[in-house]
């Protein structure tokens, strides 16, 4: 499988969907490929994009990326891409099986967490598949950050 967890630092990450792990409990990673045309790439190597807002859809058993916002090439013309347009995810069969099956049984969600460009120069989407945090979930995963965040400052003034 194409799991991400252990994957090194060479990596230039264009877009990171913070507000992914706010939103979700994250139960797998994966790495996926993403069809992209040559604007797209050249914009996104201007570290020009956005993952707010945007979700893996399942159509036809494929996946896309859907409502991704790259902005236009300014140096484009009339070739320009949709800034906004869904963008397929390159996954073996096996990884797309499972994920729209979770999505079907158990109720999960795919997301995106980060665009980035690997060694070889690939444009790669890490997706994750996902569970909806209730409100008291999200207040208490903000209450732990903040205790360790004070934890942190009270040993580091303690020497």
């Amino acid at each position: 499988m194409a799991k991400a967890a252990g994957m090194s630092s060479k990596r230039k990450v264009v877009a990171d969907n913070r507000r992914a792990r706010h939103d979700y409990f994250i139960e797998d990673v994966f790495e996926a490929g993403v069809v992209l045309t040559g604007t797209e790439v050249k914009s996104l190597r201007a570290g020009r994009a956005s993952l707010a807002e945007s979700y893996v859809g399942v159509e036809a058993g494929e996946l896309f990326l859907i409502n991704a916002h790259i902005p236009e090439y300014h140096g484009g013309n009339k070739f320009n891409h949709a800034p906004r347009r869904p963008r397929k995810l390159l996954l073996k069969k096996r990884e797309v099986g499972k994920l729209a099956g979770a999505i079907q049984r158990r109720g999960l969600t795919i997301v995106p967490l980060k665009i980035y460009f690997n060694r070889r120069g690939l444009a790669k989407v890490e997706i994750a598949l996902a569970r909806g945090k209730k409100l008291h979930d999200k207040r208490q995963t903000e209450k732990d950050r903040s205790w360790q965040r004070e934890k942190g400052r009270l040993l580091r003034d303690r020497g």
